[in-house]
């Protein structure tokens, strides 16, 4: 009974050396072969040179040539509102009328009194001529016929005050106040505004106040509407503002069919002289990081056993301007290079890449997303 277990167990014993020894073999085997790790797939965009006509943006805001808000000069009911809300108006043409009633009786006993100065003037003027009456009566009717005058002018100054007139060309605006209504001086009545041509203002910083000069083109863009709008610059701040260090620029465009209205929030792209071509990238392709940004090159590479194999090669560049879904690259990247858009994230330095460009990622400069 003991022979025949002895027996067993020398068997189980060599079985499992047997088994032990074959894994042994197998580990071994697999070691020395080399190790490789598999393609990553990516896509990839050949870098171009691509001249772009530098510009400075900034945010502005459409401001009227002329624009006021019309008030009263005088105390008074309206009686008349000759311009309704959105009227274009001429220089001179009259917008709102207050009561004149009081002003006009006491104008018509003015210019009576007027008349009988001057009547009475005249006959002073023969008398004195024969030193009937003396020059101090006859001073004194001279000093009546002016007071009279004096009270017509002023009376006639006191009605016109109250016709609201547009002092230049413009577009009534809605206005704020009601036939009937009374009015104390100063109140607002209804602004107007002259908006063909109009003004654009806005602000850049102070390091490129060299780069501005008057007459210097301006792209504009406005929410309300899709196509672009083109000015000049017409004026630059004689100073800069010590608190941002910005400089503030006007331009001015035209505004034919008053499309566009004063307060508009907009966006300004100041033309600048055309600079050298450079490497332009998608956005897709550039990798941050607090270290430097940098992208990837698919080029050829030879492993440790001297075999070649696509790889991607990290490469730190300097970024420059930004347009839409592309960006420039002022340094890093040279024209012909393959440069991987989709998938950057998951490389390393040298690892081994399979370049499928069957779907790309979009880079247009100009997007136009659907309004979601």
């Amino acid at each position: 009974m003991l022979k025949k277990f002895a027996f067993t167990l020398t068997g189980f014993i060599v079985v499992v050396l047997t088994l032990g020894a074959v894994k042994v073999a197998q580990i071994k085997q697999m070691s020395s072969m080399p190790h490789i790790v598999p393609a990553t797939a990516v896509t990839t965009i050949e870098a171009t040179s691509v001249a772009w006509q530098p510009v400075i943006n900034a945010i502005g805001t459409l401001a009227p040539v002329e624009g006021v808000t019309l008030s009263a000069d005088a105390d008074g009911v309206i009686v008349k509102i000759a311009a309704e809300n959105g009227a274009a108006v001429k220089t001179g043409d009259l917008i709102i009328l207050l009561d004149t009633s009081v002003e006009e009786a006491q104008l018509n006993a003015a210019e009576a009194r007027l008349s009988l100065a001057k009547l009475q003037n005249g006959r002073a003027a023969e008398l004195a001529a024969k030193n009937t009456i003396s020059a101090a009566e006859a001073d004194a009717a001279t000093a009546q016929l002016n007071q009279s005058a004096a009270d017509v002018t002023a009376l006639k100054a006191t009605i016109d005050r109250k016709h609201v007139h547009a002092p230049f060309d413009g577009r009534v605006g809605i206005r704020l106040v009601n036939l009937g209504q009374f009015v104390a001086r100063g109140r607002a009545l209804v602004p107007l505004q002259n908006l063909d041509p109009i003004y654009v203002n806005f602000t850049v910083p102070q390091r490129q106040l060299s780069t501005l000069s008057i007459g210097q083109k301006i792209g504009l863009r406005v929410d309300a509407f899709p196509e672009p709008f083109a000015g000049v610059i017409s004026a630059i701040n004689s100073e800069v503002d010590s608190a941002t260090r910005n400089v503030s620029v006007q331009a001015s465009l035209a505004n034919p069919q008053e499309r566009l209205r004063a307060g508009m929030f907009v966006q300004v792209e100041v033309e600048l002289p055309p600079g050298a071509p450079q490497v332009v990238l998608p956005a897709t392709c550039i990798a941050y990081a607090p270290y430097g940004n940098s992208v990837f090159i698919v080029e050829k590479m030879k492993g440790p056993d001297g075999t070649e194999y696509l790889g991607a090669r990290q490469q730190i560049i300097k970024l420059g301007a930004t347009r839409g879904d592309l960006v420039a690259i002022e340094s890093g990247v040279n024209p012909g290079e393959q440069v991987v858009t989709a998938g950057v994230f998951k490389l390393r330095n040298g690892v081994h890449v399979q370049i499928n460009n069957s779907v790309k990622p979009s880079a247009d400069a100009a997007p136009k997303p659907a309004n979601t």
